[in-house]
């Protein structure tokens, strides 16, 4: 897969005008294709072995909040960066999932082709399945680099997404407490 993929690069050196056998482009082709392979990893991982069974016991029924979980991912529409920060919440329902395990269900979404809003459902319904929890809440903030580098060139410039489930949906008072939790000001 990975000598497939520098031949790619190869190519497109090529097609932009430069020379891949220039010095320092002569290993640039492999070394762009051991990067998008690491930055797609997502795609060779499950939901199960992110959080390889850290799912505990626990009496705790309060909003478990987990945030600035910093993330990066690539857009599928220009296979530019975004890049940002995650924020979830839960309530459990006699169990909770191990604190490291958040930002892997992170990672293994963000790590492969797509937008934020789906990489923002992905997570909520994720945490959802794992955990069987009264409620989800995930919100994202991210940079767009294909906002910033190209088109409109706008560099201050971010988007944030949210999804609710469960009780964060139905009750305005539970979303009203994880907005706030996670407010900067």
């Amino acid at each position: 897969m990975e000598e497939l993929i520098a031949q790619h690069y190869r190519s497109i050196i090529e097609s932009v005008g430069e020379n891949p056998n220039r010095e320092g482009l002569l290993d640039t082709p492999m070394r762009a294709a051991k990067a998008t392979l690491a930055l797609t990893q997502g795609y060779n991982q499950t939901l199960e072995e992110v959080t390889n069974n850290a799912i505990f016991e626990s009496e705790m029924d309060e909003m478990v909040v987990v945030q600035d979980i910093e993330f990066y991912s690539q857009c599928e529409h220009h296979l530019l960066p975004f890049i940002g920060k995650a924020h979830i919440a839960y309530i459990p329902d006699g169990k909770v999932l191990g604190l490291s395990k958040f930002a892997r269900i992170v990672d293994m979404y963000a790590r492969r082709l797509q937008i934020q809003e789906n990489l923002t459902k992905q997570i909520a319904e994720a945490v959802k399945e794992v955990t069987q929890c009264r409620g989800v809440g995930v919100v994202l903030e991210a940079k767009h680099m294909c906002m910033m580098m190209r088109g409109v060139q706008k560099q201050n410039s971010s988007m944030t997404t949210s999804m609710m489930l469960g009780l964060f949906r139905k009750s305005q008072a539970t979303r009203t407490e994880f907005l706030k939790l996670i407010s900067k000001s």
